[in-house]
C-alpha cells in the first residue's frame, strides 16, 4: 500500500499475522528497497513468530521520487522522524527495528529520540561517524556505477529514480561538510536492548562502529561479528543472522 507521510507517498507492506507479537521493521540501505530484502524479511518473522513492515523510504523503489539529490547533513536524523510518523499512522508500540548500513544508522537514530516505540534493535554494518573507510568504499562505488552495468542493475528496482539516489549517497557522503557528521552524542539516550552485526571484512566500516556504540548505548547491548562476510552479512551468511536475530529478539522480549 501507499501511505502519505508529509505529502509524499511512500510504499509500505505490513504483515500482521501474529496477534500480542512485535513487529519487526526492516530499514534498507543507502540503494535498497522493499523488494531487495528478497525472502530474509519473511524468513526471520517465520523463526521469531513476528509480524513485519517493510517500506521504501521516499526516492526508493516504490515510493515518490525525491525532489532533488541534494541533502542536508542531517537527512538520516530526519528520516527516523518520517518513520515515527509511519509507526503513529500504523498504530505500532512495539517495534523491533531492524537496519541494515543507513537503515542502521536510522533505527539507532529512531531508538534515542522514540524510546517508547521501540522494543528491541538490530543494526547490521550502521555508521555512527565517517571513516576513511566508508568513503573509499563509496569513491570505488562511483568508479563501479560509471564502468559497469550497475546503474541497469540498480533501474531494475527504481526506475528512472536511480541516478538521484546514487547521487543522492554519493554526494552526500563525499562532501567536506558532510565529514563531520556524527551521532555518538544520541547513543547514551538508547535503553531499549541491541544487537549491532557486522561483518568482519565489511568493506564500509570498520569495527570501531561497532565497539564505540555498544559502550555508549544505555541498555543491553551485544555484538555480533561473522567472519565470512562483508557489507550485507544478512545476504552473505543469511543462517547466522537470521538464528541470531531470532534468538535475541525472544531473549529481549522476555527480558521486557
Amino acid at each position: 500500500m501507499l501511505i502519505d507521510i508529509n505529502g509524499n507517498n511512500l510504499y509500505v507492506e505490513f504483515h500482521n499475522n501474529f496477534e500480542n507479537r512485535p513487529v519487526i521493521v526492516f530499514l534498507h540501505d543507502s540503494l535498497g528497497c522493499v523488494e531487495l530484502w528478497r525472502d530474509f524479511p519473511k524468513q526471520l518473522a517465520e523463526i521469531s513468530k513476528c509480524n513485519v513492515l517493510i517500506y521504501d523510504r521516499l526516492g526508493y523503489g516504490k515510493s515518490d521520487s525525491m525532489s532533488t539529490f541534494i541533502r542536508p547533513v542531517n537527512y538520516l536524523e530526519l528520516e527516523a522522524d518520517v518513520l515515527n510518523d509511519l509507526l503513529e499512522i500504523l498504530k505500532i508500540e512495539n517495534a523491533v527495528l531492524f537496519g541494515h548500513s543507513d537503515g542502521g544508522s536510522i533505527a539507532l537514530i529512531t531508538a534515542s529520540k522514540y524510546q517508547n516505540r521501540v522494543k528491541a534493535l538490530i543494526c547490521e554494518a550502521a555508521h555512527i561517524f565517517v571513516e576513511d573507510i566508508t568513503l573509499e568504499g563509496i569513491q570505488e562505488a562511483v568508479q563501479a556505477y560509471e564502468t559497469t552495468n550497475l546503474p541497469l542493475r540498480l533501474q531494475k528496482y527504481h526506475g528512472e529514480k536511480t541516478e538521484t539516489i546514487f547521487k543522492a549517497w554519493t554526494e552526500t557522503w563525499l562532501r567536506n561538510d558532510f565529514r563531520d557528521w556524527n551521532i555518538e552524542y544520541l547513543l547514551p539516550k538508547i535503553d531499549s536492548p541491541l544487537l549491532f552485526i557486522q561483518g568482519e571484512s565489511d568493506e564500509y566500516g570498520t569495527l570501531d562502529q561497532v565497539n564505540k556504540t555498544i559502550n555508549l548505548v544505555s541498555g543491553k547491548s551485544e555484538k555480533y561479528i561473522i567472519s565470512a562476510a562483508g557489507h550485507t552479512p544478512h545476504k552473505q551468511a543469511s543462517a547466522l543472522v537470521l538464528n541470531k536475530a531470532a534468538e535475541f529478539i525472544e531473549s529481549s522480549l522476555i527480558e521486557i
